[in-house]
């Protein structure tokens, strides 16, 4: 069934989107596997973050995320481009990914020995500079197998892709619950973490050859050097958002210390966990942009549906952050009652943070889906600049709070610029109107919440279950999700 001409209502989305209910039932399958891993995986860092202590943790995050920039420069922005090129064009993969599958291989060992040296420029030495090598060799490796991922996701194949998304994260649960009896330290969990990492690309590049024949090598210098050159601008907008996203961590270890560098980890832990549910629905969203970049019409039903996707499900969970965040550090026997209450305190400043993102992150996948990645780079080079000036003020004196604080004002700004983009540059428009009928049904769930605790003295669990349904009754109110829409997709009339 072809896409309508006329822009339908928000109720009419479902019916109205190419294969939409399958498309949906995609999201969900995605969903339900982070569901059954993340959890886990968030629940037995914390065990670790608590046995090895908040310095020793903070240095730990600290490198992961200098490791993550650079990886990030070493992707070259191959992985968005070939996504965006093999969804468009199905030949691409057998034409170009001969040439592209040993030069993104190159490109890690290149930046390996690029990780020691910025590393060494920011003033670590000796075993921390060994202990940067091997989380850096296991984010690599992590990195091309994201990379080999982009094949199934280009060809709408987000079952698979969602499978594979969890298996590493799967194994190294595994290994660290196998070491907690036995005693965990640092060296053993850093070995988990490099093993999980390379068994998983193991096993991506052997379901590739599988399903899409084995490729070849065969280095064609024109293919390699035209690929570069396309792929540049995705190159300089996954540097700026890896340098975005982390950079507030490496600062807070070199400017504060590495304990106030484990109290953001420890809170910046369950945004990650949390935010995992949108970077695994957009960049499903992303191919399917990217497999309609003429069609305007599409476009704006899609970014309708993917806003109500990515956004309702995060509005209770922010406002559960927000009344109940203290229950999150509960495994953190071995933090005093400051510790854990600065921990608190963080975790709901990122949380405002994560609302932010709930709301426009979708907008930004539109506009670097549609060949405006040079304008979102800007953007998020602005946010940057801006997010190392308050640092360098803030950090010294307040750590972790400041940190948490200038990540939302960047979050802030950098979502400001996306609204005017999607305005001026696309043909799509921003849904005000939906924008703002989410907004009013997580001001009535916030206002319901505080009257709930003012007059009732719940435990958390009763009270989250409470607010839970009250939270249904409110989309429902408030006409986000219609009863025909639920019958849709539940195959009833």
């Amino acid at each position: 069934m072809p896409f309508r001409r006329r822009a339908p209502v928000y109720g009419s989305a479902f019916s109205s989107l190419v294969g939409i209910k399958r498309f949906f039932g995609n999201i969900s399958f995605v969903v339900l596997l982070n569901l059954l891993v993340k959890p886990g995986w968030v629940v037995v860092e914390n065990l670790v973050q608590d046995r090895l202590g908040h310095a020793t943790f903070g240095l730990i995050t600290a490198l992961s995320a200098l490791t993550l920039v650079v990886a990030s420069l070493a992707d070259l922005g191959l992985t968005p481009y070939s996504v965006q090129r093999v969804a468009a064009e199905p030949s691409f993969l057998a034409e170009t990914f001969p040439t592209l599958l040993p030069l993104r291989g190159l490109l890690n060992f290149v930046a390996l020995p690029a990780m020691l040296a910025v590393g060494w420029a920011v003033g670590y030495r000796g075993s921390e500079l060994l202990l940067l090598l091997a989380v850096g060799g296991a984010l690599l490796l992590t990195q091309y197998g994201q990379f080999l991922r982009g094949t199934l996701q280009a060809h709408q194949k987000f079952n698979a892709d969602a499978v594979l998304s969890v298996v590493e994260k799967f194994l190294l649960l595994g290994a660290v619950v196998v070491l907690l009896p036995i005693g965990l330290t640092l060296p053993n969990y850093v070995g988990a973490r490099l093993g999980a990492a390379a068994f998983t690309t193991v096993i991506l590049y052997g379901l590739m050859t599988r399903l899409f024949g084995r490729v070849k090598y065969r280095w064609q210098g024109p293919v390699a050097r035209n690929a570069l050159r396309a792929s540049l601008p995705f190159a300089f907008m996954t540097l700026l958002y890896g340098v975005n996203e982390r950079i507030d961590m490496v600062m807070l270890e070199r400017l504060a210390s590495p304990t106030e560098a484990g109290y953001y980890s420890g809170a910046y832990r369950w945004v990650d966990a949390v935010m995992m549910y949108a970077w695994t629905v957009l960049p499903l969203f992303f191919a399917k942009f990217a497999s309609v970049p003429r069609d305007a019409v599409a476009q704006r039903e899609l970014l309708r549906f993917g806003q109500r996707i990515v956004t309702l499900p995060m509005l209770f969970i922010v406002a559960f952050v927000l009344f109940r965040g203290e229950v999150l550090f509960w495994q953190f026997s071995h933090s005093t009652p400051t510790e854990v209450a600065r921990m608190t305190v963080c975790v709901k400043i990122l949380f405002v943070n994560v609302l932010v993102h709930a709301f426009f992150a979708i907008y930004s996948t539109l506009l670097t889906s549609t060949t405006h990645e040079r304008a979102v780079s800007w953007l998020v080079a602005g946010s940057i600049a801006l997010n190392v000036g308050l640092n360098l003020i803030f950090l010294p004196r307040f750590g972790a709070v400041a940190a948490s604080l200038d990540t939302l004002l960047c979050a802030v700004a950098v979502s400001v610029g996306y609204l005017v983009l999607v305005a001026r540059r696309t043909g799509v428009g921003v849904p005000g109107r939906l924008l703002a009928r989410l907004l009013l049904a997580f001001g009535l769930l916030c206002g319901t919440w505080f009257m709930l605790q003012f007059s009732l003295y719940l435990a958390w669990w009763l009270e989250a279950g409470l607010m839970a349904v009250v939270f249904g009754l409110i989309v429902l109110g408030t006409g986000l999700v219609q009863q025909k829409e639920i019958l849709s997709l539940t195959g009833r009339k």
